[in-house]
C-alpha cells in the first residue's frame, strides 16, 4: 500500500448508494465487449445510471449498448476527451464512474473504489491497474508499460505527489469534481488532464489497486503508442506551464542564463586582460541571451500571478458546488 492509498472502510450495502451513481462509458467500435461491461456494472450497481457515448463507431456498438439497457449518446468528433466531455454534461448524479468499454476493468472492484468518494475522503479515486505477471504482456504493450512508468514519474516529480498509474481509465469522481472540470482535451490525454486538475486545485486523489485484464478476443485498442504518447507529452508540458508557470519559465530562464555565461565569460576575461573585445559577435549574442533570460523570468513572474488568480477562481467555484 503506497503513502496515498488509505485504508478503505467496510463498504455499505450497494442499495445505500447505487442510485447516486452514474457509470459513464466512452467507446468506439466496442460491440464485442460493451454488452458485458454494461451487464457487469448493472449487476454491481443495480440502480445506477449507465450512459454510453458512441464516439463515431462504425460497428453496432450503439445498438448493442442500447439493447443491454444503457442510455446511448453520440459524439461525432473523434477522441476520448470529446466523448468524456459529452458524458460529463449528461448526468447530475452525485458520483460518476468513468470506465472504458473494452471489458478490461473489473466491475467487482467498483465498491472499494467508490467508498472513499462516498465517505468524503477523496474527490477522485483512480483504479490503479494490477495485472497478473503471466498476463502482463497480453494486457499491456511494452511501449504502454514504459510510457505509463515514464509519465507517472514525470508527473510525480512535477507536482510532488506520488503517482503510479496516471493513464488508468477507471476512475470514480465526486459531482463537484466533475462539474468543476473544464475538460479541454480531445483525445487520450484526458486522463492526464483529470489528474492535473486534481493536483492543481489541491483536491484529494487516491489510487487503489484494481485488477486489469486483456481485451476481448477480436477487439482492437485504439491507442497508438507513438502518436498518442507524443500528444500526451505535449499536453503535459502545456498543463505544467499553465499551472506552474514560475517553475516552468524559471527553468528556461536558468538554462538561458547559463548559456549566456558560457558564451560571455571568455569574452569578459579577454577584455580584462587586453582591454579589447576581439569576439564582438559572441559578446552581442551573450548579451542577447542574458536579456532573453531576464524577459523569460519576468514572464514567469507575471504568469504565476495570473495562474494564482485563476486557481483561486476555480477553487471557489468548486467549493460553491453542492
Amino acid at each position: 500500500m503506497t503513502s496515498q492509498e488509505k485504508q478503505v472502510p467496510s463498504t455499505p450495502p450497494m442499495a445505500d448508494y447505487s442510485h447516486l451513481v452514474a457509470v459513464l462509458i466512452p467507446c468506439k467500435n466496442e460491440e464485442l465487449a460493451i454488452s458485458e461491461v454494461i451487464v457487469q456494472f448493472r449487476k454491481e450497481l443495480p440502480d445506477a445510471e449507465i450512459i454510453v457515448c458512441d464516439n463515431n463507431s462504425t460497428d453496432r456498438t450503439a445498438e448493442v449498448a442500447r439493447t443491454a439497457g444503457a442510455k446511448v449518446l453520440f459524439e461525432s468528433r473523434a477522441g476520448k476527451g470529446n466523448a468524456i466531455r459529452k458524458l460529463f454534461g449528461a448526468t447530475n448524479r452525485d458520483i460518476c464512474v468513468m470506465v472504458d468499454g473494452d471489458a478490461t476493468y473489473t466491475s467487482a472492484d467498483i465498491h472499494k473504489l467508490i467508498q472513499p468518494v462516498i465517505s468524503g475522503d477523496a474527490d477522485m479515486v483512480v483504479g490503479r491497474r494490477v495485472t497478473p505477471e503471466q498476463n502482463l504482456n497480453k494486457a499491456y504493450r511494452i511501449g504502454h508499460q514504459l510510457g505509463n512508468l515514464s509519465f507517472s514519474w514525470a508527473m510525480s516529480t512535477m507536482f510532488k505527489y506520488p503517482l503510479v498509474d496516471v493513464f488508468s481509465g477507471y476512475r470514480v469522481m465526486s459531482k463537484r469534481f466533475v462539474k468543476s472540470f473544464p475538460c479541454l482535451s480531445s483525445g487520450f490525454e484526458i486522463e492526464t488532464e483529470l489528474t492535473v486538475h486534481a493536483l492543481d486545485l489541491g483536491l484529494s486523489l487516491v489510487e487503489i489497486d484494481s485488477i486489469y485484464g486483456s481485451r476481448t478476443d477480436g477487439s482492437v485498442s485504439k491507442l497508438n503508442t507513438l502518436r498518442d504518447g507524443s500528444r500526451i507529452a505535449l499536453i503535459l508540458l502545456h498543463l505544467f506551464a499553465q499551472v506552474k508557470p514560475m517553475r516552468f519559465y524559471g527553468l528556461i530562464s536558468i538554462v538561458l542564463a547559463v548559456a549566456s555565461l558560457i558564451l560571455g565569460i571568455p569574452v569578459i576575461l579577454d577584455f580584462v586582460k587586453s582591454g579589447l573585445v576581439p569576439r564582438f559577435p559572441t559578446a552581442i549574442l551573450a548579451s542577447a541571451v542574458m536579456l532573453l533570460s531576464a524577459l523569460t523570468l519576468g514572464a514567469g513572474l507575471i504568469l504565476d500571478s495570473v495562474s494564482r488568480g485563476r486557481k483561486e477562481t476555480k477553487r471557489l467555484f468548486y467549493l460553491s458546488l453542492n
